[in-house]
C-alpha cells in the first residue's frame, strides 16, 4: 500500500533524525542541525544531479578552456539551477574511509557557486573536520547514502515540507536562539491570512503571478507558509518569494529551502537589510516580516544616517530615525519603500512588533514622526493585539501592523484595532 505524502515525509524525517544518535556525546543537541541540515541539502543535490551527472562531466571536459563562463551551459545540461563537476558523489565517498574528508571537501568545491554558497554559509567545512576527528564522518555519510531523496521518490514540494519539518525540530531543540529565527507556524498562518485578506478573487484567477518579500526572512518560514496558502487557494497561481537574512546559518537554511523546492535561490540575499539592501530599487506586491524585537542598530548607524541625510524621502529613512536600541521602525520604513506605487496596483504588508513602536517616543521624536507620516498618508490599515506567550523565550505582548497603500474605499481614513489577546487555545506542552 502506497504511503500518503504526510507518512512519507514523516518517515524520511524520522530516518534523518536518527543520525542525531550518532552525534550524541560529540555534539550538543542544539548543534545537531548544523550537521544534519547541510547534509540533507547535499544528499538532495546529489540525488537530483545523478541522472545528468555523466553528461555534465562530458560537457565540462569538452568546453574546458574554450568558454569564458561555462556555468549557464552546465546548468542547462543539468536541468537545474546548479551542477557538480566532480566525478565523485556521496555514494562513492565511503569507499575509501581514509580519504573521506578530503574527498568530501573536493566534491563540495566542485559544485556551482549557487550550491556552494549555501554550504559555505552553513560553515560546513568546520563540521567536516570536527566529524572526521571524532571518527564520525564515515558513519554519518554512510547513513545519508542510504537515504533516497531522488525527485522520483520525493517531489520538490515534499522535499520542502521535509526540510521545514527538520528546521522545526532543530529550532525546538535550540531554545537559546529559537526566537531569533523561528516564528511559530500558527502566527505566520494568521499573518498570511490577514495579508491576503480581500484579495481572494484576484488571487484565484488562472495564471496569476505575485511577488512577496521578507527583509528578515530567517529560515524562510513566512515565505513557505505564504506559498502554501496561495497554492491551496489557487494551484495555478505563482508566488515568487524574495528575502534577506543577516545570520549566515539561517540564510543558508532559507536559501537551501528555496533551492530544494525549485524556487530561484538567488532571490534570497545575504546581509544587513539596512546597510546592504539586497533588492535596491525593487518593489513587491506583498511584504511581511517578524524582525527581532528591540535589536539595536548601532553597527549600521553611519550607513542609515547617511542615507536619511542625503536621500531623505527618496531613500528609505526620510520620515525619521528611531532610538538606537530598537530598529523596528527601520524595518517598517524599509518595507514601505518597497511597496509598489498605488498607480501600479499598490502593495500590502504585515509586520510583527512588540509594544515599543506603538508607544515609544514623545511628540517630535523619531518614532512619533514615523507614526505621524504613516497615519497622515493613510497607510495604516489595522493593528491586531495578539495573545502573549506566542513566541519562543518571551511572554511580551505582540502586535500585527497591517500597512497598505491600496485601501478599499470603505476603509479609507480609518484604522481598525482588533483585540485578539484572549483568542487562543493553550497547547498541552510548551515549545520553549
Amino acid at each position: 500500500m502506497a504511503l500518503t505524502q504526510s507518512e512519507s515525509i514523516k518517515n524520511h524525517a524520522a530516518f534523518i533524525w536518527s543520525v542525531a544518535d550518532l552525534l550524541r556525546g560529540d555534539y550538543k543537541q542544539s548543534e545537531y542541525g548544523r550537521v544534519i541540515l547541510p547534509l540533507t541539502v547535499l544528499r538532495r543535490l546529489d540525488c537530483v544531479l545523478e541522472p545528468t551527472k555523466a553528461k555534465v562531466l562530458e560537457t565540462a571536459k569538452r568546453l574546458e578552456g574554450k568558454v569564458d563562463n561555462v556555468e549557464p551551459v552546465l546548468c542547462q545540461v543539468a536541468g537545474q539551477q546548479f551542477f557538480n563537476t566532480s566525478p565523485l558523489d556521496l555514494r562513492r565517498l565511503p569507499d575509501d574511509p581514509a580519504t573521506i574528508a578530503d574527498n568530501l571537501r573536493a566534491y563540495i568545491a566542485a559544485f556551482s557557486e549557487s550550491a556552494r554558497d549555501i554550504l559555505e554559509h552553513f560553515d560546513f567545512a568546520t563540521h567536516i573536520d570536527r566529524l572526521d576527528r571524532a571518527d564520525l564522518l564515515y558513519q554519518v555519510i554512510g547513513r545519508f547514502v542510504d537515504l533516497d531523496l531522488h525527485p522520483d521518490t520525493v517531489s520538490n514540494l515534499e522535499m520542502g515540507y521535509l526540510y521545514e519539518e527538520l528546521i522545526r525540530r532543530f529550532s525546538e531543540l535550540s531554545n537559546e536562539t529559537a526566537g531569533e529565527h523561528f516564528t511559530p507556524r500558527e502566527v505566520i498562518r494568521l499573518m498570511v491570512n490577514l495579508l491576503f485578506a480581500n484579495d481572494g478573487d484576484v488571487l484565484a484567477k488562472p495564471g496569476v503571478k505575485r511577488t512577496l518579500f521578507d527583509p528578515a526572512c530567517g529560515t524562510g518560514g513566512m515565505l513557505s507558509v505564504a506559498e502554501d496558502h496561495l497554492r491551496l487557494l489557487n494551484p495555478q497561481a505563482r508566488l515568487e518569494v524574495y528575502g534577506q537574512e543577516l545570520n549566515p546559518e539561517t540564510y543558508a537554511t532559507c536559501r537551501a529551502d528555496m533551492m530544494l523546492k525549485g524556487q530561484d535561490a538567488s532571490h534570497i540575499a545575504y546581509g544587513n537589510s539596512f546597510s546592504e539592501d539586497g533588492f535596491d530599487g525593487e518593489t513587491f506586491d506583498y511584504l511581511l516580516a517578524n524582525p527581532p524585537f528591540g535589536v539595536e542598530w548601532k553597527k549600521v548607524e553611519k550607513a542609515v544616517k547617511d542615507e536619511a541625510a542625503t536621500r531623505g524621502f527618496a531613500g528609505r529613512f526620510g520620515a525619521g530615525l528611531p532610538r538606537i536600541n530598537d530598529g523596528s521602525f527601520l524595518f517598517l520604513q524599509h518595507m514601505i519603500a518597497k511597496m509598489k506605487p498605488a498607480a501600479q496596483g499598490g502593495s500590502r504588508l504585515a509586520i510583527v512588533f512588540n509594544g515599543s513602536p506603538l508607544f515609544t517616543g514623545a511628540a517630535g521624536s523619531g518614532e512619533s514622526e514615523i507614526r505621524r507620516w504613516i497615519i497622515e498618508n493613510d497607510w495604516l490599515d489595522a493593528i491586531v493585539a495578539l495573545p502573549d506567550q506566542l513566541f519562543y523565550n518571551t511572554g511580551i505582548s505582540t502586535y500585527f501592523w497591517i500597512v497598505t497603500n491600496r485601501k478599499t474605499p470603505e476603509r479609507r481614513g480609518t484604522v481598525q484595532l482588533i483585540d485578539a489577546r484572549e483568542c487562543f487555545v493553550k497547547m498541552r506542552k510548551s515549545l520553549g
